[in-house]
């Protein structure tokens, strides 16, 4: 492998450095896209549980929204109502899309980086190619002032030069993958969220209305 990569010639360092941040961003969207760090199955029937009869103390709420995500958008609802006993309809759900807008903006960090390695690998790579066919021709033509050298090194050049386009789409098919595989996991996510913002809006207007 470190033979290929001398051969490949200096443009393939960009695409091994790529190749590395990618394998780190998908490590790290793997262990934070988790449904127990993101959105819990039945945290919002737990919550809604626990504060059948009235809101929940400040000490529950601070544990609530340090549980995951989906913890964090309930927690702000319920802060929200506790500091505004008269709150309406259009206020709480205004809190609750303002935290829900932040949880979406933490859960897609990182992914336009990973995007941008799955498009921008196959051009280092292509890059990387027609440098080293510009140097393969250029030496030929130097070494024997014409066009035409010898057959079997231009060929040998060429599949080395090509090593860069081969390892940009080694790169980048991976990475796109993951990087829609993940867009797909935040849609999900982003739908449960909303789904739960939904149920505990009537909720909270309830205990509130049951307090005045």
């Amino acid at each position: 492998m470190l033979s290929i990569l001398q051969a490949a010639g200096w443009p393939i360092w960009p695409l091994v450095l790529c190749s590395i941040v990618a394998l780190a961003l998908i490590i790290e969207r793997f262990l934070s896209l988790r449904a127990s760090r993101v959105a819990p199955a039945r945290l919002v029937d737990e919550v809604m549980a626990v504060t059948r009869a009235s809101l929940p103390t400040v000490d529950t709420v601070n544990k609530l929204a340090e549980n995951s995500s989906l913890g964090l958008v309930l927690a702000q609802g319920l802060r929200t109502a506790m500091a505004e006993p008269r709150i309406t309809d259009a206020n709480l759900r205004a809190s609750f899309e303002t935290a829900g807008r932040q949880a979406v903006h933490d859960m897609e960090r990182n992914l336009s980086a990973l995007g941008t390695i799955a498009s921008a690998a196959p051009l280092l790579g292509l890059l990387g190619t027609v440098v080293g066919m510009i140097e393969i021709f250029g030496a030929s033509g130097a070494s024997s002032g014409t066009a035409g050298a010898n057959p079997l090194e231009l060929a040998h050049g060429i599949s080395v030069a090509l090593y860069n386009t081969a390892f940009g789409l080694i790169v980048a098919i991976p990475s796109l993958a993951f990087y829609r595989h993940f867009r797909a996991r935040v849609d999900a996510y982003t739908l449960d969220l909303e789904q739960a913002a939904e149920r505990m809006v009537p909720h909270i207007l309830r205990l509130t209305t049951s307090r005045r």
